[in-house]
């Protein structure tokens, strides 16, 4: 499935940034936020012109690939019935900051990316722009082929969906790594090695090798032993 369509539930500053991209990437795109169209419409219009500011239901009627670009905490805002049969890309963290109380917000047995993946049961999740700043991705953003260009991490448990959004990436200005276990996204969750790292894919490669020696990688295998 080639994508024509991007839908993009936030519009913080990661959700803008990835607007900017994939509206530079060729992508009709809608955005949302939190409040009412006419609330962001003048932010899309000033940061992002060609964006279409709309609600969530409109987005996800006319998008062929949705992004979660809010925190973590909001995401049972929305109603899983909504997302269903939708390709959705999860991009979001637990940040204490915005999110309050971890132990609020997610269960300790399972990573983030497998607890949204759990609540919209009919969707198809893949974990990716997680772990680069937003500042990275707009400012380093390179077309395929270019010196150093960024790598960025995309997992899940679908692997054509996983593929699908892989290339996507691609089209947005950085070389894929691809993994088909959506719990490895817990390498790119905040406290891991990539975790805010900016890296092309032989470096990213080196960090995904060496994880199981970490201090973050050594936590995790000690808590799936519990």
């Amino acid at each position: 499935m080639q994508f024509k369509k991007i839908g993009i539930i936030g519009a913080g500053k990661v959700g803008i940034v990835l607007a900017g991209l994939a509206l530079q990437a060729g992508y009709e795109v809608r955005i949302s936020g939190s409040g009412s169209v006419k609330k962001i419409d003048l932010t899309i219009d000033t940061l992002v012109p060609g964006a279409i500011a709309t609600e969530n239901a409109d987005l996800i009627a006319n998008s062929d690939l949705i992004i979660l670009a809010i925190p973590l905490s909001r995401y049972k805002n929305i109603a899983p019935k909504l997302l269903k049969n939708k390709l959705v890309i999860d991009a979001m963290n637990y940040w204490w900051e915005t999110d309050g109380n971890r132990e609020e917000v997610l269960s300790p047995d399972s990573t983030s990316s497998e607890q949204v993946q759990n609540y919209f049961k009919d969707s198809t999740i893949v974990k990716t722009f997680n772990h680069m700043g937003y500042h990275n991705l707009q400012d380093e953003a390179k077309p395929q082929g270019a010196p150093n260009r960024k790598s960025l991490f995309v997992t899940g448990d679908n692997p054509q969906a996983v593929d699908q959004v892989a290339e996507f990436v691609n089209t947005m200005g950085f070389d894929p790594v691809v993994h088909y276990h959506l719990e490895d996204g817990i390498m790119t969750e905040p406290g891991s090695p990539l975790f805010g790292a900016s890296l092309n894919a032989t470096d990213l490669n080196d960090v995904i090798e060496n994880f199981a020696d970490t201090d973050f990688g050594k936590q995790i295998a000690a808590a799936k032993k519990k």
